[in-house]
Parts: C-alpha cells; structure tokens; sequence
C-alpha cells in the first residue's frame, strides 16, 4: 500500500511552501498509514505515504550538481532484472531513479508491474507522470497558473489551495453515464495519465504519450497450445504477486474467476510450503426477508475453499445493512466522486474491512470476465452488435428515471445519448479493428473487448483501488497482467468460446484444478439485492433532499418532481425510477454539499 502527491511550480519557490504539500500527502494517509515522506527543492515537492516498504521520494545528485528525485506508488514485479540490466543494487525507488538516468523518459517501456510513478529531473526542470500499463493503479494531475498538482486520488490535488473544486457539464456526463472517458476525472481541469501514459510536464507545457497500448496482431496458435498458455500466464501472473510474508487472501465468490485465482494461489503455497490459502466470501442471504432476497455465491465459495483446503471465512449483509448514512459517507469520502451503485460499493467496503482484518494483501478475480468474454453483453450478438458500448444498452433498463429527476433542459444540453456514441465510435477508431481483420463479426467482438478492457476496466479498477485502500487493503488483479491480457485479446473469438459457453477458454485452462459444480456455474450479480425497502428507503431520502430549501441539486432537479414531491412525497418516485438514479441523486447531493464542488453548468 501505498500513494504519491507532488506540486511543480514553475514561478513559486516550492520549498518554502512545504505545509501546502504536507497537506496533500496527508490526504492520501489511508494509503499509508505507517509513514510519510516528503521531498522538497525550489520548483518541487514529492511526497509518499507508506504502509511498510522504503522510504520515498529518493534522490540523487550528479557530477553537475543537480537532482533528480522519484516517487512512486504500487508494486514493481522486474526489480531483478532491472538490477542485472543496470547494473546496480538498491531500493526500488533507486533502480527506477538509474533506470530513469540511463533511458531517460522511455525508462516507463523497461519498467513492468501496477504503479504510478512521479520523477523530477532539476537539470531539465521536467516532472514525468507515469501510469503502469493496464492503468490498475491511479494517477490524477491538475494543471495550475505556473505549474501543476499530481496525486494518487483527487483529494490530494484538491487539498491544495489553487485549485478550487468545480463540475462542468463534461464532468456530469461522466457522472451521470456510464461511458466512462479516459483521461477525464470528472473535476473541471483534473485529468487522469492515461494507463500505459507517460505525461510530461515542463515550463513550455504538457504533453503526453502512450508507451503501450493494446494492438491487434496474429494468433497462431491451435486451440491446445492456447489453452496452455493461458494457464501458464495465469500462473505466473499469480504467482508474482505472493511471497511467503505475502498470501493474499482471496476474495472468493464461488465463481470461475475468483476460483480460478483460488486455486492457483493454493498450488503456489502448497508447491512453496507455506500452507493453506485463506478466503473470503459475502453471503447476501437476507435474513427474514427470504432465500430468493440473495444470491447463492457463499455456497459455491464453500465448496471451493473445502476443494482447495483454504483457510475460509464469511461475511454476512443486508440490504439495509447498505443504507447506513456513515458507511455511505465513507464510501464516498473513498471515492471522491458520486457513485451509482451504492448497494454494492457499501458492499464491498464491509467486505474489504473484514478481508484486511485477516491480510493487508488480498486476490480479487476482478477483468476476469472482460478478458475472457463472460458478461453477456461482450459475448451475446444482441449487444455486441449495438451502435454504442454494449454495457451501456444491455444495462439501460436499470437506469431508467434520470428524466424524472433531473431538469429537461439539462438533460438536453448533456444530451447523454449522443455522447455515449460519440465515445463509443471514437474508442472504436483508436482500434480500427475493420482494416485489420476481414472478418466483420470477428472484428467488432475485437472490438468489445478492447471496450471492455480499456473502458469497462476503468470502473473495476477504480472500486477495487479507492475503497480497498480506504480499508487498508492492497488487492491485487491477476487477470490485468498486460502480458495476459495482450495474448488473451488477439485469440479468435471461436477459441474463445469454443465450447459455446461463456469463458470457455479460462474453463479449459483450469481443468483439473476446480470441482465441477463450480467449474460449470453460471455467473451471478455481485451483490444481487432484491429488498423493495432497501428502494423505499432511497425513495425517501432523495424527497427529503427535493423538499429541503438548502438542497444544492435543486439547480439540476426538474421542476415537475418538485411539486410531484411536495403533494406526493416519496411516492412522486416510485414508478419508472431506478435504484442506480436514485443513487446517483443522492450521491450527487453529498458530493457537492461535501466536496463543497461549484456547479459550472
């Protein structure tokens, strides 16, 4: 665990401002709680929070007197062969540090693992922002009058006092659909590093490249050959993150992912010595509200953790569980922007609590699906051949009510509609998977994927990150080893599924190692709560906030809903209003009350 902040000033002596970056570093404290460090010169402040580890930034001086220092947050997997191809010994911030003075800015391309990395180099005056491949680890940055801001989330950059939090109708679009734009970080003027994104920063401006990227090329391979790669890719991936101070506890749901990394987690132990793996799993079973209320995960996650011998546990929720105030403003002090999903970010929040109380480290089986096509939207031909983001038509049922909540005219100037597709053909231009593959069908499920892995991963990333470091929790994902993922999308969607089921591949290649029951399962909604009083309650709540006088939404609230509350109360919303528009109403009414965010619409 660990984060990074830092301010570049090109006209401000930095160093002697030293509370202002003490600040933003503190933020990040959940990220770090064991230790702070903060490095300072004239047009620059590194800061990191650590939870075991070295201690950072790092610097070094050369023959000519001037400095380079490093940052850096996340895990580094090639320290070793970095250390032989260098030539040198030392922490990891020193190899990145002589990695960075032998390649220079391409030092990103020799560099493998999930991190965010911050260096400055004084000689240049040049601060280089890099974001590891897949982008699993954050990197926010915020360009100011005479320089820039950089954080692991934006509460850093939002803790410094040049930069004033404000929503524009770009950052509404972004929170009110679910296309999510890279680079944007719905705050007006923040942005993110693209993943596999080297950002540059120097007195004439900022630029930014993309030291990798996912490319379509051949596979050659038959089916068989495949099918043993991928295990041997998965292994690896698994086993690169343990170490024998160093299980990770697994997230277990009882489904193919989170049982495939189960029992390779088990394997690598059992192959080591280290002894049993632990687990994990929610059981969603209401009590009292009765057995069709949950899902049936904890029970298929029992019969894999006996399979394997793990060391298991379970955490019990309810739906009404999820709608406590304090644990919703904890989810959101979390994340730092509204959310949609407030019954399974409440969810996982308890669920990573529980899980760090056994282990700092933890396995989630999360990208398993968008690699290996297991959402029916990037495998059934009904959404793959939408003109738009195949998650967004499937799931356009469970967002309904967003006109009866919000203004007409704001939902006209948004026009969500048109911006879903026009994200869409430009994600889908970045590929341009039709010159590349003759096949048309061939192409767009091409084409899903990359949707899925670089836009759809954008949300699992995000939830995985911002709230199991909220909980002290450092959760690892196998299946967004870009090695993995690189091999994974080029393979022909009839390998893919060459059995006709959803995740045939990833079914093959962990033959032998799960029970059939869940080997064969078919997957369920994480978490799949059914109670109408959990949707009565957010009914409620979103009437008080229309009634209120102070309410800060009011601007954006239609003015048929106001007077529809003011005779009808709660029931004004209950017909044809989802739960995911409810959330969002609410979560955007904490969020500018909160946030104290200025809306620019």
């Amino acid at each position: 665990m660990s984060g990074i902040a830092g301010w570049v000033d090109f006209a401000r002596d930095v160093a002697r401002e030293r509370a202002i970056p003490t600040a933003m570093t503190d933020t990040l404290a959940g990220r770090g709680p064991e230790g702070a460090g903060l490095w300072c010169a004239e047009r620059v402040a590194l800061g990191h929070r650590r939870s075991g580890g070295e201690h950072l930034p790092v610097a070094v001086t050369d023959s000519s007197g001037a400095q380079a220092a490093v940052t850096y947050a996340g895990d580094v997997h090639n320290v070793p062969e970095l250390r032989t191809r260098l030539g040198v010994a030392g922490t990891v911030g020193e190899v990145l540090l002589r990695a960075y003075q032998v390649w220079g800015p391409e030092f990103a391309e020799h560099v493998h693992g999930t991190y965010a990395i911050a260096v400055w180099d004084a000689r240049r005056e040049e601060l280089l922002l890099v974001r590891d491949r897949m982008g699993v680890k954050p990197l926010f940055y915020a360009e100011i009058a005479s320089g820039v801001l950089f954080g692991s989330e934006p509460k850093a950059i939002l803790a410094h006092p040049d930069f004033q939090p404000e929503v524009d109708a770009v950052g509404l679009r972004d929170i009110l659909s679910v296309a999510r734009v890279p680079g944007q970080a719905f705050f007006s003027g923040m942005r993110e590093v693209l993943p596999g994104g080297v950002v540059r920063i120097r007195r004439s401006g900022t630029s930014e490249r993309r030291y990798w990227q996912l490319r379509i090329g051949e596979h050659t391979d038959s089916q068989e050959q495949t099918i043993a790669t991928v295990r041997d890719l998965l292994e690896v991936a698994v086993a690169q993150h343990m170490s024998a101070d160093q299980v990770p506890i697994s997230l277990l749901s009882g489904g193919l992912d989170s049982s495939s990394l189960t029992a390779l987690a088990a394997q690598v132990s059992a192959d080591r010595g280290w002894g049993a793996v632990r687990s994990l799993a929610v059981n969603d079973q209401d009590p009292g509200a009765g057995a069709a209320d949950g899902n049936e995960d904890h029970i298929y996650a029992r019969l894999m953790a006996d399979h394997v011998g793990a060391d298991h546990s379970e955490i019990s929720l309810s739906g009404l569980d999820l709608l406590d105030p304090a644990l919703r403003a904890r989810v959101l002090e979390a994340y730092d922007v509204p959310i949609n999903k407030g019954d399974q970010y409440a969810s996982l929040s308890l669920l990573f609590g529980v899980a760090r109380e056994h282990a700092p480290l933890a396995f989630s089986g999360e990208l398993g699906d968008d690699v290996f096509g297991g959402y029916n939207w990037n495998r059934l031909p009904q959404w793959v051949a939408t003109s738009t983001f195949p998650w967004v038509e499937e799931g356009r049922p469970r967002f309904t009510g967003y006109d009866t909540i919000f203004d007409h005219g704001l939902l006209t100037t948004l026009d969500l509609g048109s911006h879903e597709r026009d994200r869409h053909s430009a994600a889908v231009a970045e590929l341009d998977a039709h010159s590349a593959i003759d096949d048309p069908t061939e192409a767009r499920y091409r084409e899903v994927t990359y949707l899925a892995l670089t836009r759809h991963a954008r949300v699992l990333f995000d939830r995985l990150d911002r709230l199991g470091m909220a909980a002290g929790l450092d959760i690892r994902v196998p299946f967004a080893d870009p090695r993995l993922v690189e091999y994974t999308f080029n393979i022909p969607w009839a390998i893919k599924r060459f059995d006709g089921r959803e995740k045939s591949l990833l079914r093959a290649a962990m033959n032998g190692l799960l029970p059939e029951s869940v080997s064969m399962r078919v997957k369920t909604p994480y978490p799949n709560l059914r109670a109408g009083a959990y949707d009565q309650v957010l009914r409620e709540r979103l009437a008080d906030v229309v009634r209120a006088p102070d309410s800060l939404i009011a601007p954006l609230i239609s003015s048929a809903l106001k007077e529809s509350v003011r005779t009808r109360g709660a029931d004004a919303l209950a017909d044809g209003v989802s739960r995911a528009a409810l959330e969002t109403a609410l979560q955007l009414e904490s969020w500018l009350r909160g946030y104290g965010v200025r809306l620019a619409i």
